[in-house]
């Protein structure tokens, strides 16, 4: 066979490699990764370096294929290099004199193929080379692909493209038998073999063979044909068995293998293909592979009107992710990438070579660039937000992805989101992010704080600062404190109360608080603040000064935490005049601490703060200060009359001639008259109540607890000229005395108001009394008649006779040893037992119990044995 070179063609792929080395060392390289204004990109990009990037400077690739442990990369100067997944070269085979076209692996990864315009195709065993093969041919050899099982085949099948496609396979004594398996319709220019089908692709579109059936089983018709083939040549590639993916210059097609029904087949092949999918793009198509139920296209636009030396400019290739649908995509992303020597490439010049495992990678291979697009990780999202200023998003996925995350960390983030708000003059957010991102970070937290100094932002940050745990030193405490103490009095005394005293220096707080009040004195608040201060650092004394001074509430607080009994012992007044039921309660509460005597003693000249306190002291425990009972009689009477009642019915130590005395001087009607009941003198009371009070109700609410028939009858006699209280004794006499009494005084021709229903009352009194006696009394027979039935069950029960019992006068045992003989026994319900011949006949009685008091257990039951 002989070998046929393009040495045109050689040489205008070197001219333009050279002219690419021009014009990228005119342009600046661009960065490898771009991000979008739409969205994140779905893909990450990077370069393959190390040894690739060497390679490349000499040489030029042409093509590329991958496997999950290496890359196969063809190059112009008919070299295959074999490299690992960083780019390291490890192998190279230099068996064709100009370009490489197509590289093909089987699935094991055990033989690689490789074809050239040179007319040859070799075979090489990657780890033995035992099977290696070369085949020279007489024309360009455009395709080849090995038999997905070349290893284990042992007719070792491949097939090559050029004008024809042609089965090669080994023969009889190893050599090499070659078929035709299709000719004439035109060049071919890429060939897939997966399992049992070949695809290929020449200028009348895409075949595919079926080599179990040994036959074509379809034509997939190219759409483009006033475009030259080897400007925009097809991309073949299977994304599963019999699922294959179509792009030739503008056009989709996805197409699906399927088996043909029986009754369908008669001449027919077996198999049939289903186009699912097909649309048009408005870009050209370099490479395509599968994405899961997506498509992963490299797309090249075509040259713009920019101009480089009079030759025009071609755009960026782009990797974009598409949805295929019936008639149409939509386009999911689109990433212009930065390829080195962009400008001077071609349709042709690019190829895409995707990750045969499942890890997500593709390999965009140019002349002198192979960039690998990789699934994007958590760090590339955080990237990508903080790229696009979404400082708060990026920091949330890195508080939920730390553990994952390489290139980024809570810390490095967390303080670009705060110099972000702190630009945009969200300081509130910024100090408030500082707690989540500092945590315990001391030295951190200083920086910000002077940070936030140098803005005029302090009075911010104070609220969210460390006051627990780890904390800053004192003097960044002391800057805040001053801070606020200049600008805000209240923000100050806020921070003072809110912020444990251990943080700062107390006393050089203290001096410059007393600086200020020396300045400005008027100010309650600084003064508090300054009780706060002194209370912080155990000065409790001029703490409770100051209290006082202010008339502060805290300061009952301040006497119960720290036991400050023995300091007030000369401000009872001042406390018993700023709040007198707290001070005496407290006082109360403490009194073994501050005694009764020594407050009363004190408030002497107070009566009626005196009067708080022994009010609350005789609520408390009216067996405690008897003394001041007496005392207390004119105190209830000048300062509180609606507790001297209470107080004189609960006190059995008042002097009641005394607390009479002052009632009458005061003509208090209701205290007199309970002073009078309980002196004794109920007539007097009661003739106070109807002479002075008038109340009817209230006299004979009186006559009844008195319940003295000679009080009904002064009552009575008082009431008999007075139709009103007549009728208010004919409705509540009637269940306490006779009504008759009353019903006889009544003088003829007495005009009583509602005479008649107070008789209808005083008959109903009459019957509900009458019904109530009866409800009792069948109430009473009835627990009589079953305590009697119960009492006679109680009799008539059986008594249990043990062996061991003897009889209490023959003291021999109660039954006999013999058990055929019977035996007449007398059990009395005292338990005493007797035979019935050692008891006389005239006995119904327990002759033991007879001397004692008789009662119901004396009783005999007879009881027979046999």
């Amino acid at each position: 066979m002989e070998l046929h070179f393009p040495l045109t063609w050689f040489s205008g792929a070197m001219a333009e490699v050279s002219e690419e080395k021009q014009m990228t060392t005119e342009q600046p390289e661009e960065s490898e990764e771009e991000y979008g204004e739409e969205g994140e990109p779905k893909l990450k990009y990077e370069r393959l370096g190390n040894q690739v990037t060497e390679i490349l400077k000499e040489d030029a690739a042409s093509c590329m294929v991958v496997h999950d442990k290496f890359l196969a990369l063809g190059t112009h100067f008919g070299k295959v290099v074999i490299l690992d997944m960083d780019g390291n070269r490890a192998y190279e085979f230099s068996s064709h004199m100009v370009t490489v076209n197509q590289i093909s692996l089987d699935e094991g990864a055990e033989f690689m193929a490789s074809c050239s315009d040179d007319g040859k195709v070799f075979i090489h065993g990657l780890y033995t080379i035992e099977h290696d093969t070369s085949c020279f041919f007489d024309s360009p050899i455009k395709a080849v692909a090995l038999h997905p099982q070349f290893g284990k085949n042992q007719a070792k099948q491949f097939v090559t493209g050029s004008d024809k496609l042609l089965l090669c396979e080994r023969a009889w004594l190893g050599r090499q038998k070659m078929l035709t398996l299709h000719q004439g319709e035109g060049t071919i220019s890429t060939i897939k073999w997966r399992t049992d089908l070949i695809a290929w692709a020449n200028s009348k579109g895409v075949m595919m063979y079926d080599m179990t059936q040994r036959r074509r089983i379809t034509t997939v018709v190219r759409d483009s044909t006033d475009l030259r083939e080897e400007m925009y040549p097809c991309s073949l590639c299977w994304s599963d068995d019999l699922t294959l993916l179509i792009g030739w210059a503008h056009s989709v097609k996805v197409c699906i293998v399927k088996e043909r029904a029986r009754s369908e087949a008669r001449d027919l092949p077996g198999r049939y293909v289903e186009i699912v999918a097909a649309f048009q793009m408005d870009f050209f198509i370099s490479g395509l592979a599968p994405l899961g139920q997506h498509l992963v296209v490299l797309s090249y636009i075509s040259e713009t009107d920019q101009k480089v030396h009079g030759k025009g400019v071609a755009s960026r290739p782009q990797l974009r992710i598409l949805h295929p649908l019936d008639d149409d995509y939509e386009e999911l992303s689109c990433d212009a990438l930065s390829i080195r020597g962009y400008q001077n490439y071609r349709c042709r010049d690019y190829h895409l070579a995707a990750h045969p495992g499942g890890e997500l990678m593709y390999y965009i291979v140019s002349p002198r660039d192979v960039v690998v697009a990789k699934e994007r990780d958590q760090d590339d999202h955080v990237a990508w937000l903080l790229h696009t200023k979404q400082y708060e998003a990026a920091l949330l996925a890195v508080e939920l992805s730390q553990k994952t995350l390489k290139r980024h960390n809570m810390l490095e983030v967390g303080q670009s989101y705060i110099i972000h708000l702190i630009n945009k003059g969200d300081f509130d957010l910024a100090a408030r992010t500082c707690q989540k991102v500092l945590g315990k970070n001391t030295e951190l937290w200083e920086n910000e704080v002077y940070r936030f100094k140098e803005i005029g932002q302090l009075k911010v940050i104070s609220r969210y600062i460390p006051q627990s745990g780890k904390c800053l030193r004192p003097a960044i405490y002391e800057m805040i404190l001053s801070e606020f103490l200049n600008t805000d009095v209240e923000g100050f005394a806020q921070l003072v109360h809110n912020w444990p005293g251990n943080l700062y220096n107390n006393q050089v707080v203290v001096r410059a608080v007393i600086g200020r009040l020396n300045r400005c004195p008027d100010q309650p608040t600084l003064l508090h603040t300054l009780a706060e201060l002194y209370t912080y650092d155990q000065r409790y004394d001029k703490a409770l000064d100051i209290y006082l001074k202010l008339r502060h509430p805290d300061v009952f607080d301040l006497i119960g935490r720290h036991s400050l009994f023995n300091a007030i012992q000369d401000k009872i007044l001042l406390l018993m005049e700023f709040d007198p039921q707290r001070a005496a309660k407290m006082l109360l509460e403490n009194e073994d601490k501050v005694p009764i005597n020594k407050v009363v003693k004190d408030l002497e000249s107070e009566p009626r703060l005196m009067h708080e306190y022994l009010h609350r002291l005789f609520q408390t425990d009216p067996h405690k200060g008897t003394q001041y009972h007496e005392l207390q009689i004119g105190l209830y009477a000048e300062f509180d009359r609606p507790n001297l009642l209470p107080f004189l019915r609960h006190s059995i130590h008042c002097p009641l001639q005394k607390a009479l005395e002052v009632c009458q001087q005061r003509n208090f009607v209701e205290e007199t008259i309970f002073l009078l009941s309980r002196m004794g003198d109920s007539r007097q009371a009661l003739k106070m109540i109807t002479r002075e009070l008038n109340n009817v109700d209230k006299a004979i609410d009186f006559a009844k607890e008195q319940d003295d028939p000679e009080l009904w009858d002064d009552l009575i006699n008082y009431a008999i000229t007075k139709p009103l209280f007549v009728t208010g004794l004919l409705n509540n006499i009637g269940t306490h005395i006779d009504p008759k009494i009353l019903i006889r005084r009544i003088p003829e021709g007495m005009k009583i108001p509602q005479l008649r229903d107070s008789l209808v009352k005083i008959l109903q009194d009459y019957n509900l009394q009458i019904s109530l006696r009866e409800g009792c009394e069948k109430i009473l027979v009835a627990d009589c008649v079953g305590l009697m039935k119960k009492l006679q069950r109680a009799q008539r029960r059986g008594v249990r006779v043990d062996d061991d019992q003897l009889c209490e006068t023959c003291e021999l045992p109660i039954l006999p040893e013999d058990v055929n003989r019977g035996v007449d026994v007398i059990v009395f319900f005292c338990n005493h037992v007797f035979h019935k011949e050692c008891l006389r006949m005239s006995n119904t009685s327990c002759s033991i119990c007879s001397g004692r008091r008789r009662g119901p257990g004396t009783r005999a039951v007879g009881v027979k044995t046999s």
